[in-house]
């Protein structure tokens, strides 16, 4: 079963009265890295959220390949700040992976891959709150991929972190684009975007005003508010 294309039609969310996100039409197909982006407040993460099936949509509809059940197939998420469980970092993976459906005994061998792949393979038996803040974004990307995902969603997973920790996650993410899964991530970060997407989504006051190419949005945005952005005039919503 696939969670791709995803498709959003005329999708709006509010908090009461609060619009969040507004008359929304946007496709996610399988391809290069999707990257979300805008000023702080443009609805991002609420973006990510609903095209994850987290909370639905005020109004419009969400379509995952041709469902509107927003139960992941082959999806999965990494926040920002990731909730580490009590328990080692083994442990944490091993409970994604039964959680994933993972016969018992495969879960040990596909653990140990998962974690060589993302460098904490000497940090199996440290309980995974004692982690740094790489680490653990480096374990939530383990936990996500423990999933099999087709859609990898992320939301801004280095904000927080360190060059070196950005950069051993850049190129985890770089690794899992090339064998195929589609990254839909925010990021505020422009070199960060015209490091890694393929193509870019610009959000403004809940609203999509540019959806390009990487290339053609910072060479040539088509929008004042997108030139704005590109230049680090725009940075907060009003």
């Amino acid at each position: 079963m696939s969670d791709l294309p995803v498709t959003l039609s005329h999708v709006s969310y509010a908090v009461g009265a609060t619009p969040i996100l507004r008359d929304l039409d946007l496709t996610v197909r399988s391809g290069a890295p999707t990257f979300i982006i805008g000023p702080n407040g443009s609805g991002k993460s609420t973006l990510l959220r609903l095209i994850m099936g987290l909370i639905a949509p005020t109004s419009g509809a969400i379509d995952w390949n041709g469902t509107r059940d927003p139960a992941p197939r082959r999806r999965a998420i990494v926040f920002q700040q990731p909730v580490m469980l009590r328990r080692s970092v083994a442990a944490n993976l091993i409970f994604a992976l039964d959680q994933a459906g993972l016969e018992k005994s495969l879960q040990d061998k596909r653990c140990a891959d998962l974690l060589a792949l993302v460098g904490l393979g000497d940090l199996a038996d440290r309980p995974a709150r004692r982690l740094s803040g790489g680490e653990r974004q480096k374990l939530a990307f383990a936990r996500a991929l423990a999933r099999s995902p087709e859609l990898l969603i992320l939301d801004e997973p280095t904000a927080s972190l360190d060059p070196s920790a950005t950069l051993a996650l850049e190129q985890l993410i770089g690794k899992a684009a090339g064998e195929g899964i589609k990254i839909l991530m925010a990021s505020h970060d422009l070199g960060q975007v015209r490091r890694l997407a393929g193509d870019v989504v610009f959000l403004h006051r809940g609203r999509i005003l540019e959806s390009a190419s990487t290339q053609a949005f910072f060479e040539q945005p088509r929008t004042a508010q997108g030139s704005a952005f590109v230049r680090g005039d725009l940075i907060t919503e009003d």
